[in-house]
């Protein structure tokens, strides 16, 4: 019981965190495509949480579809 608790609570903070992201990445550069979306809320919060300090240095999406892309090589 205490750790489904703590699973939704993870999860929980996951969604909050891709929803973060999604936001600052869509107010700087614009709409994102549903692919890009659908890749940022399946990432784990840990890497989330890279991708919110990396997005500081992106000067386009195609920075982002790049670091994306690295994640899977």
């Amino acid at each position: 019981r205490q750790e489904g608790r703590q699973e939704g609570r993870q999860e929980g903070r996951q969604q909050e965190a891709a929803n973060l992201v999604i936001r600052l990445l869509t107010k700087r550069f614009g709409e994102l495509s549903g692919e890009m979306r659908s890749q940022i809320f399946n990432l784990p919060l840990t890497v989330l949480e890279d991708l919110s300090e990396a997005l500081l240095d992106f000067t386009s999406l195609a920075d982002l579809q790049s670091w994306l892309e690295a994640l899977q090589s």
